[in-house]
């Protein structure tokens, strides 16, 4: 990987996201050397990936070079790699670029959609993971109302303008949301050939209520807000399969659609060589302690989504959030240093600084540890709270312009099929 030699501890972390980009910044100024791999030149804000779906921002502006955030700190070097595994004998990790040896190995991979093991779902369903595949849904999306202008089937229209989302959770309600108001603003001016108002929107949740993890009273907000806007919610109900065509579920209730967008959970993006039983927990999580170590290792760390930290609190690991991550990789930074200079280390403390989700223009719901509140304040703090967490000036400004923007004129301006998107078919 031409890394250069040196005195100073080798630190290898793994990934590029929240946990990842926070490790490497507390790290940055230190005396160690630090590698960041990630297969991807560019940290995402997933929390915004939904806008990028619905053509309300452009990937760039949630999108930023690793390289540019960490540029101006010595010893530190990023190399664009997929890890294929982890060799814990040998303190090496392998790469499609090659190996290398480590001192301190943090695995901060994220997670990855989860489809339960359902193969039909995970070919023909679309994921919001990735910019690519953020990508993808928005061309699918528009390229559905394009063929729905050509085709005289009944049928055939409805199920082009029919989105299920799976899973009640903030990105299935926060794209939902965005899908409704395109519905209502934004498709009768582009296709006024087209009886949008056919066009339906159904959220299904396995469970009683959406927004499961916050207050009971940001649910009923939540799903008020978006009954508004017309879309449909189905609780109590669970997709059993989807083959391209037919959703289908454990009540006698099926969808006939070409769009269903799967946000019922995600899993731990496990790495060879840490797979094993005995280091993975609930959710293909890595099981860690206290100081986020790995069981059994003392030099190999997990941060982020990718680590299950059980305490009495938290008895099924931390949320897979943004500042669990941030908040573990600015600790573990001074941890391994302590660990370096053979000092103790201290455990960490996650400090819940609330959650919140926005279901559309003037609508959001925010829960604070002693303050919870719905409607258009909680929608301008949540978008201050999304700027502030974005990186790079640029960023923010973009993100800014484009909100007030669509806000003014009630437009996306990015309805673009930049790459057509293929859809699989059932054969």
């Amino acid at each position: 990987m031409n890394i250069p030699r040196t005195s100073y501890p080798r630190i290898v972390i793994i990934g590029g996201g929240f946990a990842g980009v926070a490790l490497a910044k507390k790290l940055s100024k230190q005396e160690v050397q630090v590698v960041l791999l990630d297969k991807n030149n560019y940290h995402t804000f997933q929390p915004l990936l939904y806008q990028v779906s619905t053509g309300g921002l452009e990937p760039d502006s949630i999108a930023y070079p690793i390289r540019k955030i960490l540029k101006d700190f010595p010893n530190f070097y990023f190399r664009l790699a997929n890890v294929n595994e982890i060799d814990v004998d040998k303190n090496k990790v392998r790469t499609n670029i090659g190996n290398l040896k480590f001192d301190y190995l943090v695995v901060a991979s994220g997670s990855k959609t989860n489809f339960f093991g359902n193969s039909d779902i995970e070919k023909y369903s679309m994921a919001m993971k990735t910019i690519p595949q953020s990508l993808n849904l928005r061309s699918l999306i528009l390229e559905n109302f394009e063929e729905a202008l050509l085709t005289s089937d009944l049928n055939e229209r409805n199920a082009l303008m029919n989105f299920v989302i799976v899973g009640g959770g903030p990105t299935g309600v926060e794209l939902a949301g965005a899908l409704a108001e395109i519905k209502k603003g934004i498709l009768p001016k582009d296709y006024p050939d087209l009886d949008t108002r056919l066009a339906q929107i159904n959220i299904i949740q396995s469970s009683d209520c959406i927004l499961k993890g916050m207050s009971e009273k940001a649910s009923e907000k939540a799903e008020d807000f978006l009954e508004k806007l017309g879309v449909n919610i189905w609780k109590n109900v669970r997709v059993t399969n989807y083959d391209g065509k037919i959703v289908t579920t454990n009540t006698d209730l099926t969808f006939e659609t070409a769009t269903v967008v799967w946000a019922a959970g995600v899993k731990g993006a496990t790495i060879k060589g840490l797979e094993a039983e005995k280091f993975i927990t609930r959710g293909n999580r890595l099981l860690v302690n206290e100081f986020n170590q790995v069981k059994e290792f003392k030099n190999i760390f997990a941060i982020g989504d990718i680590a299950c930290m059980i305490n009495k609190e938290f008895p099924y690991g931390l949320p897979m959030m943004a500042q669990p991550a941030i908040q573990q990789g600015d600790q573990l930074g001074d941890n391994i240093l302590k660990l370096i200079e053979e000092k103790p280390m201290k455990p960490f403390s996650y400090k819940d600084k609330g959650s919140m989700a926005t279901i559309g223009r003037n609508k959001a719901v925010v829960d604070l540890k002693n303050f919870k509140f719905q409607g258009i304040f909680a929608w301008y703090v949540w978008m201050f709270v999304h700027l502030f967490f974005l990186i790079g000036f640029r960023n923010r400004m973009v993100v800014f312009v484009n909100w007030v923007y669509n806000y003014v004129r009630f437009d996306r301006e990015a309805r673009l099929i930049i790459r057509p998107f293929k859809k699989k078919m059932k054969l």
